[in-house]
């Protein structure tokens, strides 16, 4: 292993389950096209609930990626991590069989973890009595088993463990994956977001905190950052997971790079438990901090994966922050929002922003903001509301915050020699 301080890191395979997609190729090439993902609940009977809709993963069967007894030890969000995993190993073209397994790790968040079993298994002993509750609950629940089922199906002995910090997590956990990578305690990390949480008690939650939009007559248009009559976010489910290399070792496989990670930063606000600061302060800093700690004037940003939920307060600090950090070189931005197509994935939508942005540098290919009827004049900079936009993208930023004034931003670009 290389521990000089030269250690740079690279992204060499994308794994995704998404509502526009079960893999990421499938979901690049429907969002690329500005499908939504947006669609009526079905896991559960909605009908006495003032939200009936969300993000939903319809065609999911985890026996298609795993089996039975694997599958009936995994909560929901968990097998859609194991998935995503596998698919980002298969297109990384990573041999773990020529690895050093100690130089491999798994550092995977989710933002609420096992919701839906501890939801149905408090059920079990309303019915049936406490010693009729599922021996595997606990594993099954706990936030870090998705890193921890990924690191034993897969023989990983490497860095193992979890981040949360809400909305955020995807973001901070790449983050966190990055530095373990850069100070030399890893050369290979799997790491991203998952999360399965569309359940009573969320949607329930979410709903009389009057954080989700109320759109039940029109699903697919509900979820529409920048937009002037936004009216919240929508819940969604989903995972991506990105295999993170060392440059040299990618290098001497011959692997596939989508991007360099060139920095990431995390502030708080230190503001409030749900609402972001209103001029965005924490989120400037973050994006700040990125782009020092890059090397990069902030010309140099081509496009931003922002956070952008569909909330008034959140989107509107995300556009101030984006004008007090890039100043008169703002309008010049292109901006999309992956949440417009497939709602919000709380703790693994930072994670499939980063991959849309380090595919954006590989293809130069940025997809849609959808659902853009009418443009908030407050967030008038170019959202990319037309349509797919092509551009050649040197350096792109991701956006994610989270309940708790958490802010992260990370830098991905053209890997250079």
């Amino acid at each position: 292993m290389n521990t000089n301080n030269e250690r740079r890191v690279v992204v060499t395979g994308i794994g995704a389950v998404t509502p526009i997609g079960l893999n990421f190729t499938d979901f690049w090439g429907n969002a690329l096209k500005g499908k939504s993902g947006v669609r009526p609940i079905t896991l559960f009977d909605t009908s006495q609930y003032a939200v009936r809709f969300a993000g939903e993963i319809t065609e999911y069967d985890p026996i298609n990626y795993m089996n039975k007894k694997v599958a009936r030890r995994m909560d929901r969000f968990i097998q859609f991590a194991y998935t995503a995993s596998q698919e980002a190993l298969a297109d990384s073209g990573l041999d773990l069989d020529k690895c050093d397994r100690d130089e491999v790790g798994a550092i995977i968040g989710s933002g609420i973890g096992g919701l839906r079993f501890i939801e149905d298994q408090k059920q079990v002993i309303l019915e049936k009595g406490p010693s009729k509750v599922y021996p595997f609950l606990v594993p099954m629940v706990t936030i870090d088993m998705a890193a921890g089922q990924i690191s034993i199906l897969m023989g990983l002995r490497g860095p193992n463990f979890a981040v949360t910090s809400a909305c955020a997590t995807g973001t901070n956990a790449i983050g966190v994956a990055y530095r373990h990578i850069k100070s030399g305690d890893a050369d290979v990390i799997f790491s991203g977001g998952t999360e399965a949480a569309i359940t009573p008690i969320s949607l329930s939650g979410f709903a009389v905190a009057r954080a989700l939009s109320t759109r039940n007559d029109d699903p697919k248009t509900a979820s529409r950052p920048f937009d002037a009559n936004r009216d919240g976010f929508v819940i969604a489910e989903g995972a991506a997971i990105l295999i993170l290399e060392e440059l040299s070792h990618a290098r001497k496989r011959g692997a596939k790079i989508y991007a360099e990670i060139l920095s990431f930063a995390a502030t708080a606000d230190g503001h409030h438990m749900t609402a972001p600061h209103p001029e965005g302060e924490g989120a400037a800093r973050a994006m700040t901090r990125a782009l020092t700690k890059s090397g990069l004037n902030y010309d140099e940003i081509d496009y931003i994966n922002a956070h952008a939920t569909s909330t008034h307060l959140g989107d509107l600090a995300e556009i101030n922050a984006v004008k007090t950090v890039f100043k008169e070189y703002a309008p010049k931005l292109t901006l999309s929002a992956t949440k417009s197509l497939v709602g919000h994935l709380l703790g693994g939508a930072g994670a499939l922003g980063v991959a849309c942005a380090a595919k954006s540098v590989e293809t130069g290919l940025i997809h849609p903001s959808i659902n853009i009827s009418e443009k908030d004049p407050l967030c008038d900079l170019d959202l990319c509301e037309s349509g797919m936009k092509k551009r050649e993208v040197r350096n792109a930023l991701c956006n994610a915050f989270g309940f708790g004034g958490h802010n992260t931003a990370i830098i991905l670009g053209k890997i250079k020699d």
